[in-house]
């Protein structure tokens, strides 16, 4: 009997594990692959707070610190290395201001960069690109593709995790005194609660409740960028695009005039979805992207699992814009994660059963705290797991 079953290891479900077994309680983590092969690991590895709005940004902030608490403690392949957003207009400039009187009146540490300065920490940009940037020192990078790995090694060591890859869950029954799941093989699991954080596989246990919960999904293409050598792109380098797109930005005073005035030059790229960022992993490659295509959750084979060299194109084209270093393509490849019209689906099926899925982008920067609140709540009992 455990206190605590959550079907799927991606990092939403992996930190409410975490949260859960590092308060005492006994923890199953399920998952139907070997190894994690979803959205947790086809990312950028950037934990950037700076971009969300609302609760997400607050749980971004408390994920810095339970990120940096568990890198004292072991190897994530977490980087203090900070996040630049660069403006390349006089539109996207006033939105890194407006942002950065926001987040000094909260109290969160960034500072504005002059063009000469963001060309000093950034000689590799191209000159006629950079109106003036925003930096955030606090905020981080991983190796999204280690960094999971780390952690569930972590939670089974550290925090006796009873970890079970390769368990294909294909039955979720409520019991009287709790919850009961079932594997494929048959094997059954007895918890006290069981939530479910498998993304837009929860169509496999719940159809009918995928059918009403109104998920998107999202294809996103990625480029790995050979490494250059001598070549240093610290922290997470994201540009205009993303001004014109982050949640942060849209809660300036001036987003809804500058949203309306988007010059001609970049109508394509806003629509499939681009924007472009730029991340060096440990290994000198460089991660450029990305784009955005959507599906509802239950014709996501629609989206296809292919990558459109026209898309690619179009980043390649914008990406070399801004920088000068030489882009020489390894390797594409599509992500995709599961989101809702509201901030994330979060469904009782039953007293002791909860989906809580369709995080969207924001999983990797704000997971960490956002799983803290769900099982604090429940520990208290001010609001039950199911």
């Amino acid at each position: 009997m455990y206190d605590l079953i959550v079907v799927g290891a991606g990092v939403l479900g992996t930190f409410h594990a975490y949260h859960a077994a590092k308060a005492g309680q006994r923890v199953l983590l399920l998952d139907k692959d070997r190894y994690p092969v979803g959205a947790t690991v086809r990312n950028f590895g950037q934990i950037v707070p700076s971009g969300l709005a609302g609760r997400w940004f607050d749980y971004g902030r408390r994920s810095l610190e339970i990120y940096r608490e568990i890198q004292q403690q072991t190897d994530i392949t977490i980087r203090q290395n900070g996040t630049i957003y660069i403006a390349s207009d006089d539109d996207e400039w006033t939105l890194a201001n407006e942002l950065y009187d926001r987040y000094q009146h909260i109290g969160y540490e960034s500072t504005l960069l002059t063009k000469t300065q963001c060309l000093d920490k950034y000689p590799s940009l191209r000159p006629d690109y950079v109106r003036g940037g925003i930096f955030f020192p606090q905020e981080m990078s991983v190796e999204p593709e280690q960094m999971i790995h780390r952690l569930l090694g972590f939670v089974q060591e550290q925090l006796r995790v009873d970890y079970r890859p390769g368990s294909v869950v294909v039955g979720c029954e409520r019991l009287a005194d709790g919850a009961t799941v079932v594997l494929a093989g048959g094997q059954r699991f007895r918890g006290e609660r069981v939530l479910i954080c498998s993304g837009h596989e929860v169509r496999l246990l719940f159809p009918d409740v995928l059918a009403q919960a109104g998920l998107v999904v999202s294809k996103l293409q990625m480029l790995l960028a050979a490494p250059v050598a001598g070549l240093q792109l610290p922290g997470n380098i994201l540009t205009g695009l993303s001004i014109r797109r982050y949640e942060a930005f849209q809660e300036c005073p001036s987003y809804a005039s500058i949203s309306q005035n988007t010059p001609d030059s970049l109508a394509e790229l806003k629509r499939q979805g681009i924007h472009i960022l730029f991340k060096q992993a440990a290994d000198g490659s460089i991660i450029v992207g990305d784009s955005h295509e959507y599906a509802s959750a239950a014709e996501a084979e629609n989206l296809g699992y292919h990558t459109s060299e026209y898309i690619n194109d179009l980043m390649l084209a914008e990406a070399r814009r801004i920088v000068q270093f030489p882009l020489r393509i390894t390797k594409a490849w599509p992500g995709f994660y599961s989101q809702t019209p509201s901030e994330i689906f979060d469904y009782p099926v039953a007293d002791t059963i909860r989906i809580i899925t369709g995080i969207g982008g924001k999983g990797m920067s704000s997971s960490a705290g956002f799983s803290e609140e769900i099982i604090g709540q429940w520990l208290d009992g001010k609001h039950p797991v199911g």
